[in-house]
């Protein structure tokens, strides 16, 4: 369990929450002494989270939110977060957001929007594996990615360079729920979820060391796992349509413990986790008492960062490096400091919570789509995009 100066400096970093109040008699217990002639669909499905992994988030036990609020009759405290991101602006601007290949037209290509609900997808499934609240997972993968720029990680790294405190786009997810959504009263979302959203990024190479997990709940260590293996097979796709790559061409020991098709190597990644981690279900003891993690096995893991590196090497890297990449750096450069001269370009919106005129101008361009940017720099500049994206149509 985390120590409670840890879940101090934590609640401290996440803007100051306030643990939520001691939960009321249970649902039960008011059923039986007649206080209710019923207990609520929310009280129900909280009870049955009871059933879940003793070591699973359980929403009447969150540490709350921000600003405290009613429960709703419906609907657990993960299941609310869950629908606010899916109904916001942000979430809907994801399917015109870059995964890998920028702007594509295409039908099949992966987009931001799809990449989400693979990951949460795939989440759902080791989570309901594993014993763990579904919910919560679902709720941290369809929020983890909001904050993405347009272009993908070349528009991150682009802005990262322009921004005197530095860009990230878990950051900035986090930003969004909590400040810029709704007209900029944000969507008042549970710690848990919020945890997950901020830390579900990875660095190049290995990532699933103790030291970048502890700090988790297991249900934002498996959104943080099923964002590999998602990216990691669909941008195996996308390189495969694109002519960039044969699955021929991965690495040899990839295919042979993985698979050669998508569902394949889906599969193997999954139910190797879901068995790694079977301590987190509940269903046995933790080795030498050690808190459950969310893992693969030393072979699995392995192999999946090697296909890692592979992709770096092959198709991200490359990626960036070509002419798309360049002319989109140049129109997020571009945007970024046209923002910061003239700031009345910006929407008064992103200016509520006193943000400086550099975060403003971070705020409103990280929120745009590949089309809008395209659109916006060219009618600001025509001919930025010299030509590359002509199959983006400049007409909104």
């Amino acid at each position: 369990m985390a120590s409670l100066s840890w879940i101090g400096h934590q609640l401290t970093l996440l803007f100051g929450f306030r643990q939520m109040d001691k939960v009321e008699i249970s649902f039960v217990a008011r059923y039986e002494l007649g206080q209710l002639d019923r207990p609520s669909v929310r009280e129900r499905l909280e009870q049955g989270e009871e059933r879940l992994s003793p070591y699973a988030s359980r929403s009447r036990r969150s540490l709350g939110r921000g600003r405290p609020e009613p429960p709703c009759p419906l609907r657990t405290e993960f299941q609310r977060d869950r629908d606010r991101i899916l109904h916001t602006n942000a979430f809907r601007r994801l399917k015109h957001k870059t995964q890998v290949f920028i702007a594509p037209t295409g039908d099949h290509y992966v987009t931001r929007l799809t990449h989400t609900l693979e990951v949460a997808q795939i989440g759902r499934t080791i989570a309901r594996a594993l014993n763990l609240n579904e919910d919560l997972v679902e709720a941290i993968a369809l929020g983890h990615d909001l904050g993405h720029t347009p272009f993908g990680h070349v528009g991150e790294e682009t802005l990262d360079r322009l921004c005197d405190g530095g860009f990230a786009h878990s950051q900035q997810s986090l930003r969004i729920v909590d400040f810029l959504e709704k007209e900029g009263q944000g969507l008042n979302l549970t710690w848990e979820v919020r945890q997950g959203i901020l830390h579900h990024s990875k660095p190049r190479g290995d990532f699933l060391g103790a030291d970048q997990t502890e700090s988790l709940t297991l249900e934002g260590q498996i959104c943080r796992l099923s964002d590999a293996v998602a990216y990691l097979n669909h941008d195996i796709a996308d390189a495969v349509r694109a002519g960039r790559l044969t699955v021929a061409a991965l690495p040899a020991e990839v295919n042979q413990a993985l698979g050669v098709t998508h569902s394949q190597r889906i599969n193997a990644l999954v139910t190797d986790v879901v068995e790694s981690s079977w301590s987190a279900s509940g269903s046995e003891e933790p080795l030498a008492g050690d808190p459950p993690a969310i893992t693969m096995s030393e072979d699995i893991r392995k192999v999946m960062n090697q296909l890692r590196e592979f992709m770096f090497q092959q198709v991200y890297l490359p990626l960036g490096r070509s002419e798309e990449s360049t002319v989109a750096q140049e129109i997020v450069a571009r945007l970024f400091r046209r923002f910061v001269r003239h700031p009345e370009e910006v929407p008064w919106v992103y200016f509520r919570h006193e943000a400086t005129i550099q975060q403003a101008a971070v705020d409103y361009l990280a929120g745009m789509t590949d089309h809008y940017a395209i659109r916006l720099a060219e009618r600001l500049e025509p001919g930025i995009s010299r030509g590359v994206f002509a199959r983006v149509p400049l007409a909104e």
